[in-house]
């Protein structure tokens, strides 16, 4: 009996607390301020103090500061005092961009409500609509906020509205605020409070933790960020990870401010950290559950999807004796990007590297320059290439991500490529061009809709290989940057696919090998003779450079060597004796040819990447 008393009056005083916890994040579409609204929040509720503020405070990042954008999500612990009441705030702000969705989706797994914000100045974009479903899914509560209040080019009106069309929502739900001037912080943080459920969950239940992101700190080991759904963690408490079956020590347990602070309890509700000692990479995963060894839960948290690459391209470090330190480096990049994927593969012309997955170019790009930045390793990136299913003669399906994963051309039946159906959200003057855009691309228009007077929202079916390299570049081009895209892969459809191979005196270059479509396979080895000839430096022999798909050449340019005139000398006399020495130079060229070896600079790897 007193057993049972304590328990519910342990229960009764957890439960008070957990009504003053909040979870929420911050979604929007690309450049909408999410960031900057942060800002604003941090600080309204004095969470940073004005010495330790500057711009983009929770962007702690160099590269996202100097591209301006978010590419980590990033939770931190507010305190707001609500009618005499104590609130803990625990905010998430994430990315906008398309290729850091799925940062998006661990945040919003550790929250109960989210903030949707929409730019006043553009209205309702892409990655807005797609970012809201991921939340409606995971039975979030949506506050919707109108950011960038103060601009002159702001349309409340109009973009209200689209609100209201897309969550079918009241215009007075729509709360006006600008995080420039700080307009509509207090309701906003009113609203958050007021709307967004508390978390539920029994503190003195077993322990459940779903860790929703991790990093690496060379001095403390792995740092793994958790919420708690049920039960109650103390510091030096005995726990083990759920699906590793690995057990530890909690040395250190805290809640995330701008700096980390120790606490010595946490309990159901709180978001926080724990730091065990653990060194290797693979012992901590996103997605798994933390509980006590003593007394374990009976199920381990839903964790989350399995990220599914769009992207894969060939990582290889320049020197080949950094082949162990860039598999150390990409396991601790991984910690803290989860959506990036690697596997061991080698290449005859690059030596040991790993086939790395991708969510899109933009995430190939900010791994290559995070592995340089945090981790010093230079590496040489293959051409993308996406994902392919090859039917065989024999009806057996096999999954290529590299050209040289395939199989040879008497051996195919068929070969399936991805598509996607794409979202493009623009202003009615640019359609002609996307339509045209998206055509060359190989894509059909399946639908066309106006949701405001001059907006128009575009759904194309298009092959995913067609869009990786410069479309969204193209579209922001031919839209002046107005129009917004968002994608999801549909299906797969039997395609005209060709391995395009790039010969270097004959021998096969794997790193510049590809696969593509029929049509674009001549202009495509074309253009990549062409620019190999201006990138690569001349030898003392000729370099034939090749454009094959098996064992047909359809591009030729020659890199002409540097001769020395051996005739000078002779003047005069009879035409044999340079004859001769012509003759005997030719010789030297063809032996030079054959066990001369021909560099590929890395700007020549990079520079196939942006052709257009």
């Amino acid at each position: 009996m007193l057993a049972k008393f304590v328990h519910s009056k342990i229960s009764c005083i957890f439960a008070t607390c957990m009504k003053h916890i909040r979870n929420f994040c911050i979604i929007a579409h690309i450049d909408h301020g999410k960031s900057t609204l942060a800002d604003r929040l941090l600080q309204f509720t004095h969470t940073v103090s004005d010495r330790d503020f500057q711009d983009q405070v929770l962007d702690d990042m160099d590269l996202e500061r100097e591209r301006g954008i978010t590419i980590k999500s990033h939770a931190i612990q507010m305190q707001y005092n609500y009618k005499g009441e104590e609130y803990l705030l625990n905010l998430i702000d994430t990315p906008g961009h398309v290729d850091f969705s799925y940062e998006v989706s661990r945040s919003i797994a550790a929250c109960e409500g989210a903030l949707l914000l929409i730019d006043a100045t553009q209205g309702v974009q892409a990655q807005t609509i797609s970012n809201l479903y991921l939340a409606l899914e995971n039975n979030l509560e949506v506050i919707p906020v109108l950011n960038k209040m103060d601009m002159p080019a702001a349309m409340p009106a109009e973009v209200k509205d689209q609100i209201i069309d897309l969550l079918s929502c009241n215009e007075s739900d729509i709360i006006e605020a600008s995080g420039k001037t700080g307009m509509g912080v207090e309701e906003i943080l009113c609203t958050v409070i007021e709307k967004i459920p508390a978390p539920e969950g029994d503190p003195v239940a077993p322990l459940q933790a779903l860790i929703f992101d991790s990093v690496f700190n060379s001095f403390r080991g792995i740092i793994a960020y958790f919420r708690i759904y049920n039960g109650t963690i103390k510091r030096n408490d005995f726990v083990k990870f759920v699906s590793t079956g690995k057990e530890y020590y909690a040395d250190e347990i805290g809640i995330l401010k701008l700096k980390p602070e120790m606490r010595d309890t946490l309990s159901a509700g709180d978001v926080g950290y724990i730091i065990s000692g653990i060194k290797t990479s693979k012992e901590v995963q996103v997605g798994d559950t933390v509980t006590h060894v003593e007394r374990p839960c009976n199920t381990a948290v839903a964790g989350f999807e399995e990220v599914k690459p769009m992207l894969f391209a060939g990582l290889y470090p320049t020197d080949a004796d950094d082949y162990e330190e860039l598999r150390s480096s990409l396991e601790k990049l991984q910690l803290n990007d989860a959506s990036l994927t690697f596997v061991p593969e080698s290449s005859a012309a690059l030596g040991f590297g790993f086939r790395c997955g991708f969510l899109g170019l933009l995430h190939m790009e900010i791994v290559q320059e995070r592995l340089d930045r945090e981790f010093n390793m230079d590496v040489i990136a293959t051409v993308p290439n996406v994902s392919y299913n090859v039917i065989t003669t024999r009806k057996e399906m096999i999954e290529v991500h590299n050209p040289s994963g395939m199989p040879a051309p008497n051996l195919i039946d068929h070969v399936e490529e991805p598509f996607i159906r794409a979202q493009i959200i623009s202003k009615d003057d640019y359609i002609g061009s996307i339509i045209k855009l998206c055509l060359d691309k190989r894509g059909t228009l399946l639908n066309q809709v106006y949701i405001a007077a001059n907006r128009v929202e575009l759904t194309f079916d298009l092959p995913l290989g067609e869009i990786v390299f410069d479309f969204y570049d193209k579209l922001k081009s031919i839209s002046k940057g107005y129009a917004s895209f968002d994608y999801h892969v549909s299906n797969y459809k039997p395609a005209k696919l060709v391995k395009l191979d790039i010969l270097l005196n004959g021998d096969s270059v794997d790193a510049l090998s590809s696969l593509t479509h029929t049509d674009n396979a001549y202009p495509f080895g074309r253009k990549i003779c062409e620019k190999l000839k201006e990138l690569i430096p001349r030898q003392q022999f000729d370099i034939a450079i090749q454009a094959a798909i098996g064992t047909k050449i359809i591009a030729r340019e020659t890199i002409k060597a540097v001769r020395k005139d051996v005739t000078a000398k002779c003047y005069g006399g009879d035409i044999t004796r340079k004859r001769k020495l012509l003759e005997k130079q030719k010789q030297g060229k063809k032996k030079m040819r054959q066990i001369g070896n021909v560099e590929v600079p890395q700007s020549a790897f990079l520079a196939v990447l942006k052709i257009d």
